[in-house]
């Protein structure tokens, strides 16, 4: 029985219209195949919200608890090196220095532990040239246990002084700034680093960082257009990375991927089924096809293929939005702190977007590396207070 079916099936495929078949192709796909396959995918259109987002959410809390723990234990374990080593040797001047900028959370996570532990460990990969700063912003720095631990490891600097109260008329975003310019501004005071990571406390660094780093430093961003960039965002929000944004570099790379994928799926389909060279039709069909299945699967999932070697990271114009992990020169830090000199922050202008408007106001370029070359892991966030956070 199921080989007469069979049987009747191919002679269905092969004596039907082509319509009847692309349209077949496309309800199967569309309607059934891609739902049942990616309907666990945060990031795709297919995401079952209301059955899946609550569980994730309370799921990933769990583990980023547990990662916290075990970056707490490691710590506790780990041998305190002398003084000498924890200050690193300045007189050899860091190629990069990774600043950790960190403000008391919730104490159960740990995430500047998480943070600081991976960098520690991916660290050999890098060099003795590149070294750990911590940034402790808090503004009862003695509070802060997990940077206490810290500070027995790496050089800390703390920018309040037992408990100081800012300013009152500084709101929460303009303190945000001025945290974040006094921490790029000690780093090249201390280490006077050729470039400097700004990594917010729950922007955990993937596997692959510093081998990526090394090579869009020493080869991509040596090239005269980019080598003068403000910044280089490493992570931007994976809710934000599909196709159909107002980005036309995000556009024109769609339409590239339907004409790369149209002919060759429209060759496919024409050996399968016997028919007689590629037409236009076809051809603009499955280009169609394909850029439709990618959208509602999710750009975010095509790009991960990307991490298969350094050169495959995109490196393209930057976008507003955000900020756990910034990657400056010397020299163009020191032209971001004269610009945030100049700008006031507040509700609806925050830091990144203060950033961002440089690149108008100032006639300044930025770029973004894709993929993501950190994990932003925090849930909790230290500007707006959230009780029951969920991954979306």
């Amino acid at each position: 029985m199921l080989l007469q079916g069979l049987r009747l099936y191919g002679k269905w495929c092969r004596f039907s219209s082509p319509i009847t078949q692309l349209l077949t192709l496309s309800v199967v796909t569309f309607g059934v195949l891609a739902p049942l396959i990616c309907h666990r995918l945060l990031h795709s259109y297919f995401y079952l919200r209301r059955w899946h987002l609550n569980p994730m959410s309370q799921e990933f809390l769990k583990q980023n608890q547990e990662d916290g723990q075990a970056a707490l234990r490691f710590f506790e374990d780990l041998q305190t090196p002398n003084s000498s080593e924890i200050s690193g040797d300045k007189a050899l001047r860091p190629w990069l220095l990774v600043t950790i900028i960190t403000v008391r959370r919730r104490n159960e996570f740990h995430y500047v532990l998480q943070v600081a532990s991976r960098f520690h460990r991916l660290l050999q990969q890098c060099g003795p040239r590149c070294q750990i700063f911590l940034c402790n912003v808090e503004q009862d720095p003695g509070s802060h246990q997990d940077a206490r631990l810290l500070g027995t490891f790496f050089a800390m600097v703390s920018r309040y002084k037992n408990w100081e109260d800012p300013d009152a008329s500084v709101n929460q975003f303009e303190k945000e700034k001025r945290d974040y310019a006094f921490c790029l501004e000690q780093s090249l005071l201390a280490y006077s680093p050729e470039h400097v990571l700004l990594v917010e406390d729950d922007a955990v660094p993937e596997e692959e960082i510093f081998p990526v780093l090394q090579h869009l430093l020493l080869t991509r961003l040596s090239k005269p257009h980019l080598r003068d960039a403000l910044y280089l965002k490493l992570y931007h929000p994976e809710r934000l990375q599909h196709y159909i944004n107002p980005e036309p570099m995000r556009i024109l790379e769609w339409l590239g991927l339907g004409m790369f994928l149209g002919p060759l799926l429209s060759f496919v389909y024409s050996w399968v089924f016997g028919r007689p060279g590629l037409t236009w039709p076809i051809v603009l069909f499955f280009a169609l096809y394909s850029m439709a299945l990618a959208e509602l699967v999710g750009r975010h999932y095509l790009l991960e293929l990307r991490r298969l070697a350094p050169v495959l990271y995109n490196v393209v114009p930057v976008t507003e939005c955000c900020t756990p992990a910034m990657l400056f020169s010397a020299s163009s830090a020191r032209r971001v702190l004269g610009y945030l000199q100049e700008l006031h922050c507040r509700p609806g202008f925050a830091k990144d977007t203060a950033l961002y408007s440089l690149l108008r106001t100032k006639g300044e370029r930025a770029y973004v590396v894709e993929p993501n070359l950190v994990r932003h892991v925090g849930m909790f966030s230290s500007l707006r207070p959230n009780d029951s956070p969920r991954l979306l």
